[in-house]
């Protein structure tokens, strides 16, 4: 914003500063005035002869405009160097957003000393500083990464192209079907990053969802390519009731649980889907059995085009965005996502929500 100039903090603190010493000054002059020397006789017997009452109020008037120019020059000049001292964080913590405004945002504060105020603002800053930075990493991570997905399926249409453009006799039907294979990928793939932007921006209307039924309909949608693979899925749990987006945590557990069925065993794969209650949250917890998996490993499959072992089909191979996904639905609805691998191959992963708060009914009851 533009701004007309005005006085620093600092000039202000140093007027306040000085105002208020001489203001103490007159009130402790006053205070003499009204409780001695307004009581004074009217002479005053003094060494080498006798004084009246007006000589020693005229000193003590000449004094008191020594002592009150005296305390304002002693309150401008403390004033002004106590302020300058005590807006110093105030100055680094400027400096720092200013930097971080020009696009540096690896710059920190690191005010040093004791907790007080300034530096409670210092380590916020900086708390922020490199939340922001991790996140504005991470988007263009992501931005590198999806230019290089989209990449791909545009320059295998381009390249199918050019074949059949200097291959009039090619076969046609064939060239149509890897066209719409290349094609179908990167819709899916659009689809899938408009549908994080839609998560991360949180421009959903929420409302009361249960995760039982979500857990239930995401099986029953994938039962039939479970069987086509060879994967049991076990379905069970309690009444979930939370708040959110009833399509986009419908996407989460389609996400999940298809998951779970492309990253399972060859053959006698299998799928636990549970839903639970906790106190003040609800609980969705898909398990499946697989290749054996490393914490590191783990940690990593919830960044976007991140693969952890190589399907086992080649249908539904999906665009590596599924626990991407998972993960930025379940932030937007302020929950927790946990991966964990299974001692005995596969993975164990539950996304936490807040649940419904509780209401009173008609009779004062909670429901």
């Amino acid at each position: 914003m533009d701004r007309e100039p005005g006085l620093s903090v600092r000039f202000k603190l140093t007027l306040t500063y000085a105002g208020f010493l001489m203001l103490s000054g007159v009130l402790l002059l006053a205070a003499m005035w009204v409780f001695v020397l307004r009581h004074l006789p009217a002479y005053t017997n003094v060494s080498g002869g006798v004084l009246p009452r007006s000589y020693l109020l005229r000193d003590f008037g000449t004094a008191v405009g020594a002592i009150l120019l005296f305390l304002l020059a002693f309150g401008l000049l403390g004033g002004w160097l106590l302020a300058g001292r005590m807006l110093a964080p105030l100055t680094r913590i400027t400096h720092a957003t200013r930097t971080a405004t020009n696009g540096s945002l690896s710059h920190r504060i690191r005010l040093p000393g004791r907790a007080d105020e300034f530096r409670e603002l210092a380590d916020a800053f900086d708390t922020m500083l490199a939340r922001l930075e991790a996140h504005v990493a991470e988007q263009r991570r992501f931005a590198a990464n999806a230019s290089h997905e989209l990449r791909t399926p545009l320059a295998i249409s381009k390249t199918l192209l050019d074949a059949a453009r200097t291959d009039p006799d090619r076969d046609t039907g064939l060239l149509i079907d890897r066209l719409q294979s290349v094609n179908t990928r990167a819709i899916d793939l659009t689809e899938a990053l408009l549908l994080v932007s839609r998560a991360e921006q949180r421009s959903f209307t929420r409302e009361r969802v249960d995760l039982s039924l979500l857990a239930e309909e995401a099986t029953e949608t994938l039962l039939p390519l479970a069987e086509k693979h060879g994967v049991s899925i076990e379905a069970s749990g309690d009444i979930t009731p939370t708040i959110g987006s009833p399509a986009l945590l419908l996407q989460l557990t389609m996400n999940l649980v298809q998951n779970a069925i492309v990253h399972n065993l060859p053959q006698q794969g299998s799928i636990w889907v549970h839903t639970g209650v906790r106190p003040g949250t609800v609980v969705l917890t898909v398990e499946n059995t697989g290749d054996r998996l490393t914490p590191q490993l783990v940690s990593t499959l919830t960044a976007p085009f991140q693969r952890g072992t190589e399907r086992i089909h080649t249908d539904h191979a999906g665009v590596g965005l599924g626990l991407a996904i998972v993960k930025t639905i379940t932030q937007a609805h302020d929950g927790t996502l946990t991966l964990t691998p299974r001692a005995a191959g596969g993975i164990r992963i539950t996304v936490e929500l807040p649940a419904m708060p509780r209401t009173a009914t008609a009779d004062g009851s909670r429901a």
